[in-house]
């Protein structure tokens, strides 16, 4: 007898009719119209179920912070800095944790299981990173957690920022980060793109950075990030995140960049609610949305996730790890609304970060983890527009969470009773 059957449900990819049968935490069959014995039974009826959403950026050590020591008057990325310097050294572990596990609890209830979390390794006392390697053991049984050692002041920058960094390795960090637009000069940025990805080479770690996060097209350490990768034979283990100065970019100088990229294999995560929010931030009008080129990257072959990258903190006031509003913005500020490429936007979301993070057993296909999501709506398109309701949320074929469906009750004559925003597929569209 089966654990768990799933009959009658839609797959990202177009198929209807499907069913997921799940014995002892993992798929075991994905096929249409399947009839079996099972412990428990969901008609899905018709609806998505999708794999989980996975955010492959975000920052989980100054999550639900907002407030504290004060509130971001500018809304700028630099005053975000500088505040998140003024709350370090006041930062206690409990606090960390709490607010890290709160995230957590909310990151579920969206049906969102993986998170790639930067977490800063500058404060001497590494607290944050001890506060958020307790956070990962103690949501491993129903969220994965990997962590970026992120040096936020600069790995050159700050005297001791690469022996801190490597002692964040040391305690169990799982990827190599770094922010060479934020060093000293071009030149020491370049340095320590070379250093971090010599390190990670060293240690066989995955390397993850912000980079370029900038509205200068001349900030261009996004070509010697793809210069190491490709020297030090890091093919597909190197993430460059933001990448904004490359909306700034001269066409012809990304003419040759993309290929390079793409021969590198270098995959690509943009942040859409922050990118736009705190880019062009020097101009008057026309006012430059820095998001970097997400179409263009996805034409080359690169794989590209978006991320969340804040959520109530010095950054950014709003957020609430809905991984299909940033799909939104994402679809929206890029001009994706072909149809294919608003399924892009969804896979943005779900696959591709899954294959940044190199999760084992991701999919819904045979063999794959039990672990997905009952969406409020029928297609992929369809659970961007409504950003739709997670009715159920499965790790290892248990459920984790449930929402009830969003329903409004009607009180006009001659009209139905209730509406729940979806366009049913009986009718003509």
């Amino acid at each position: 007898m089966l654990d768990l059957l799933v009959t009658n449900a839609t797959l990202p990819d177009g198929r209807t009719q499907m069913s997921i049968a799940v014995q002892d935490g993992k798929i075991v069959e994905v096929t249409p119209g399947l009839r079996a014995a099972a412990q428990q039974t969901i008609d899905a009826q018709g609806l998505l179920v999708s794999p989980p959403f996975v955010d492959a950026h975000f920052h989980m050590d100054a999550t639900l912070s907002y407030g504290l020591p004060r509130v971001n008057q500018s809304g700028t990325l630099l005053e975000g800095i500088a505040l998140w310097g003024e709350l370090k050294p006041h930062l206690t572990q409990e606090a960390l944790v709490q607010r890290a596990l709160a995230y957590c609890d909310w990151a579920v209830g969206k049906g969102l299981l993986a998170i790639r979390s930067h977490v800063d390794i500058c404060d001497p006392r590494l607290l944050a990173v001890e506060a958020l390697l307790e956070v990962k053991h103690q949501v491993a049984p129903y969220l994965d957690l990997q962590l970026v050692a992120f040096p936020q002041d600069g790995a050159l920058r700050d005297p001791q920022g690469m022996d801190k960094l490597k002692r964040a390795l040391d305690m169990g960090v799982d990827v190599v980060g770094g922010i060479p637009h934020f060093e000293r000069t071009m030149a020491d940025g370049a340095l320590s793109v070379k250093l971090l990805c010599e390190l990670a080479a060293e240690q066989g770690k995955l390397v993850d950075m912000h980079c370029d996060e900038s509205d200068d097209p001349l900030s261009r350490h996004i070509e010697t990030l793809t210069y190491e990768t490709n020297r030090l034979g890091l093919h597909g283990r190197v993430t460059g995140s933001h990448l904004t100065s490359m909306h700034s970019m001269d066409n012809y100088y990304v003419s040759k960049l993309l290929p390079l990229m793409a021969e590198a294999q270098i995959n690509v995560i943009s942040n859409p609610l922050i990118n736009i929010t705190l880019q062009g931030r020097h101009d008057t009008y026309p006012k430059r949305r820095g998001m970097t080129r997400v179409p263009e990257m996805m034409a080359h072959g690169l794989t590209v996730a978006l991320g969340q990258d804040c959520a109530m903190d010095p950054w950014y006031s709003l957020g609430s790890g809905d991984m299909l509003e940033v799909a939104s913005m994402g679809l929206h500020v890029a001009q994706m609304t072909s149809q294919a490429a608003m399924r892009q936007c969804f896979d943005a979301v779900t696959i591709n970060p899954a294959k940044i993070l190199q999760l084992d057993g991701y999919g819904l296909a045979a063999g794959c983890w039990a672990d997905f999501v009952l969406l409020q709506a029928q297609d992929p398109v369809e659970a961007i527009r409504l950003r739709a309701t997670r009715l159920q949320v499965f790790k290892r074929g248990k459920l984790l969470a449930q929402t009830p469906a969003n329903t409004a009750r009607l009180q006009l004559p001659g009209r139905p009773e209730s509406v729940d925003w979806l366009l049913r597929k009986t009718v003509t569209r």
